[in-house]
């Protein structure tokens, strides 16, 4: 077992149950832009299950780590990620209330991670996590500083996506410090974030077109609306992604380098939201 004083922060990690209604979510709910909606909607399509992969890489070499602040903060990890599948799973039942057929994609994509539970040695799927969990925190940290895309999403939309995004944040070492303790391989954390790229990037990109072929709109509309998507930050999100993608890939990188945590949190208090559990 590892000593291990790995965690470079100790603040607390709550868990926070929002409860949050979608009952009245539209079908294009950020900014009435198809391409938008959708690339957001194929990243939820991956959370639930993507979450419950998370947690188990990380509980999985938990036994070799001493240090209490990581375990406590590995135990709030774990509760967190666990209301976020959760509340996107409440999510789907709007996709289904507009028409869209996703349990089909849903099936593959559980299989899928079912096979690499299954396949994948333990430190590899830890550090596939790491590098999954940079991203959604990188992606959380965009969203919250990107105030006017937070104003044009619909308002219960808008609450999951900065309570996520804020939560992401929080935990965001966590699996990246089980790693560096149990497995501090160089060339271990890159092969993760590899997989993790081409896993990412490629399930929610093919949840992102099937449910856009299912809206059955000409593909001009969806090329004006994806065009607009990008034009309208003038590319700023995708400049801030290759950064963050390259700053992995430094040896002395670590994830609590950057410090988001006061801005997300105080986002969650404006949008009536519990900073505290």
């Amino acid at each position: 077992m590892q000593n291990a004083t790995t965690h470079s922060s100790n603040h607390d990690i709550p868990v926070r149950k929002p409860g949050i209604e979608f009952d009245s979510v539209p079908r294009y709910w950020l900014n009435n832009n198809i391409a938008a909606t959708h690339f957001f909607n194929g990243l939820n399509l991956l959370f639930p299950d993507g979450e419950r992969f998370f947690v188990k890489a990380v509980y999985d070499r938990l036994d070799r780590i001493d240090d209490p602040v990581l375990r406590a903060q590995a135990k709030g990890f774990a509760g967190q990620e666990g209301q976020h599948a959760n509340q996107h799973e409440k999510y789907f039942a709007v996709l289904r209330r507009h028409g869209y057929q996703i349990d089909t994609f849903l099936r593959r994509f559980h299989k899928f991670f079912m096979l690499s539970n299954r396949l994948l040695p333990a430190p590899l799927r830890l550090s596939i996590t790491a590098a999954a969990e940079h991203y959604t925190a990188t992606f959380g940290a965009n969203a919250i500083e990107d105030g006017e895309l937070l104003a044009s999403m619909d308002p219960a939309m808008r609450k999951l996506i900065v309570w996520h995004a804020t939560e992401e944040i929080e935990h965001k070492a966590v699996a990246f410090d089980v790693l560096r303790a149990t497995h501090p391989s160089y060339l271990l954390r890159i092969l993760g974030f590899v997989i993790a790229t081409l896993a990412l990037f490629g399930w929610s990109i093919a949840g992102a077109r099937m449910l856009i072929r299912q809206d059955r709109v000409p593909r001009k509309l969806v090329e004006e609306h994806r065009r607009f998507m990008f034009e309208r930050n003038d590319r700023r999100a995708v400049k801030k992604l290759r950064a963050a993608v390259l700053a992995y890939f430094r040896p002395s990188f670590h994830p609590n380098e950057t410090d988001e945590l006061e801005a997300a949190r105080r986002r969650l208090a404006e949008e009536g939201l519990p900073v505290a559990a």
